[in-house]
């Protein structure tokens, strides 16, 4: 099973406080790129600046349909939330602990990988599940349990600051994961995963939220624990799994970030977990039922699928200097792993 929020990239930075519920968006499909990772991008509200070039039409985004990924290395408590930092040349992801204390909440380390093979602690006591980076790369964006909220860290000295703190003055349950558009517009997914035994203040409801202009507002309270969360290359489709409902969703998303219909996107996966996206818009979804990484179209059809490990897969990010490295997290608890794969497509580095 899943512990953990998913991750998406960040193109801005909102201090979060509360707001009411918001409308509802229109729909769009997504584009398809091929040149380099630092050709010209279209404007907002599509892809974070640097995510996915202008170009050619790609092909077939896996070398085959059905792939393994190789394992760099395991042993690691719980891994979740990896994203590439593509100044530094390197990939963040969470670390999670078994709870502790009386309100069982679970500690995180944000640890670094430097390839080929060197690995350090990034920031302790992180309390982090997803991570995103800024559109500026200078911000580490983590949805936070330890503080039941969706926190900034600051590359250069690891200084934290808030950026959704509450809805409507109560605590959320323990924020998983987050997808941000070009224009800074957030969505993140609020299961009760990492929550312990603080008190229920969502009555209940588990939930996915938006933070536009420093307002917090209500997406969609109806999803069984929504996990994996994200968005399409032009930023016009906001796609969300629900875990305890093994299916994923996506929603329609009008130019102010407002979020309109929702659909099924995929009826079945076993617990969908972390997602990732390529710049062609095929939808990477790691599920925790049998854990492999299903590989979607942009219309919901399956490619294909990746095996990391044999239990736990749990996350997703593309990476490498060229963004067609796909790197994983899996494996049980105590022995989780962070595994890789080249790709054909280039990538979002979360």
């Amino acid at each position: 099973m899943t512990w953990r929020p998913t991750i998406a990239v960040l193109a801005g930075l909102c201090l979060a406080t509360a707001a009411a519920p918001l409308p509802a968006g229109a729909a769009a499909g997504p584009v398809s790129a091929h040149t380099t990772a630092a050709a010209a991008l279209a404007g907002p509200p599509g892809a974070p600046p640097g995510a996915c070039p202008t170009g050619a039409v790609y092909g077939s985004p896996l070398p085959s349909s059905s792939l393994t990924a190789t394992k760099i290395r395991s042993g690691f408590n719980f891994l979740e939330g990896p994203v590439w930092v593509a100044n530094g040349g390197y990939l963040l992801f969470s670390d999670m602990a078994p709870g502790t204390g009386p309100y069982n909440v679970q500690p995180s380390t944000i640890r670094r990988f430097t390839p080929p093979s060197t690995f350090d602690t990034f920031i302790s006591n992180a309390g982090s599940n997803g991570l995103a980076l800024s559109a500026d790369g200078q911000q580490i964006i983590a949805a936070t349990h330890d503080q039941r909220n969706v926190s900034a860290y600051r590359l250069s000295d690891r200084s934290r600051s808030t950026v959704a703190a509450n809805y409507q003055g109560r605590a959320f349950n323990s924020p998983n994961d987050v997808a941000v558009r070009s224009d800074g517009v957030t969505y993140f997914t609020d299961p009760n995963f990492q929550r312990g035994n603080r008190p229920d203040q969502m009555n209940g409801r588990t939930s996915v939220f938006r933070v536009s202009n420093g307002q917090v507002s209500l997406v969609d309270d109806q999803l069984r624990q929504p996990n994996g969360i994200a968005l399409a290359p032009d930023g016009a489709t906001l796609y969300v799994g629900a875990y305890s409902e093994n299916k994923i969703y996506k929603y329609v998303v009008r130019p102010d970030g407002s979020i309109g219909a929702r659909s099924v996107f995929v009826n079945y996966i076993g617990g969908p977990d972390g997602v990732t996206i390529d710049c062609a818009g095929n939808v990477y979804w790691a599920a925790g039922g049998d854990s492999l990484v299903h590989v979607y179209s942009p219309t919901g059809a399956q490619l294909g699928t990746i095996r990391p490990g044999f239990s736990g897969t749990t996350n997703v990010a593309f990476g490498g200097p060229d963004r067609q490295t796909l790197y994983v997290t899996s494996g049980p608890w105590g022995d989780s792993g962070l595994y890789s794969v080249r790709l054909n497509v280039p990538g979002y580095p979360y």
